[in-house]
């Protein structure tokens, strides 16, 4: 009869911990990056929020990376991670597009600054709520359905996109009317366009699938 032995493969309390504990500190670097948001009131007042909000938004959306990537490596995947971490990126991305669609973006004449008109969030919202939805329905039919490259490519562009309008809108150089330069406006509406399209694109293999998986299921009947 062998000896029993420790598994030292088996993950310790700290690597069990760590992938939660980095979602967890998403949710409130996300609550700071719309606080700080909230605070801002285009043009000139509290203008650090521009930068501050930006830098914490990045550093959220490394512990996006980061999470998933050590859950996988030291095989600790949880329910809890499972929920939350999709929540939390939910939460950070359209919690921010949401705040840039606000009055505090507006200039003089009412228009939005960072160029995300209030329709931006809620197509991207739109877009959540059918993934999600159709995950749903078919991981309760015993269809796996895990997030694929177009989602990951979505969530990266998304990542780029926010802390690149805000550095935009802090650094770029404004007119007499108090609104960004021409060229300013222009990359920044280019950002949100292609953000929106990619966005509505990447759900597309998701309905597929559904659509294939759900053909098949009445074709066995």
């Amino acid at each position: 009869m062998q000896a029993d032995h420790p598994d030292h493969n088996s993950p310790t309390p700290f690597q069990a911990a760590l992938p939660n504990l980095l979602t967890m500190a998403r949710l409130v670097l996300t609550a700071l990056v719309i606080i700080c948001l909230a605070l801002y009131n285009h043009p000139r007042h509290n203008e650090w929020a521009l930068p501050v909000s930006a830098a914490l938004f990045i550093i959220a959306a490394l512990t996006d990376a980061a999470d998933g990537h050590l859950a996988r490596k030291w095989n600790v995947v949880s329910t809890f991670g499972r929920v939350m971490d999709p929540f939390a990126d939910k939460v950070l991305v359209l919690g921010s597009f949401i705040m840039l669609a606000g009055t505090g973006f507006a200039d003089i004449n009412g228009k939005n600054v960072a160029g995300v008109e209030a329709w931006v969030p809620v197509v991207l919202l739109a877009r959540e709520l059918l993934v999600t939805s159709i995950r749903s329905v078919m991981e309760s039919s015993g269809v796996s359905f895990g997030a694929n490259w177009a989602g990951k490519a979505k969530m990266v562009l998304q990542s780029v996109a926010v802390p690149l309008i805000l550095i935009l809108l802090w650094l770029g150089p404004k007119d007499h009317t108090l609104d960004p330069r021409l060229w300013v406006r222009g990359a920044m509406q280019l950002t949100v366009i292609l953000t929106v399209v990619v966005t509505v694109i990447s759900g597309w293999p998701y309905l597929s699938q559904a659509m294939k998986a759900a053909g098949a299921r009445n074709g066995a009947r």
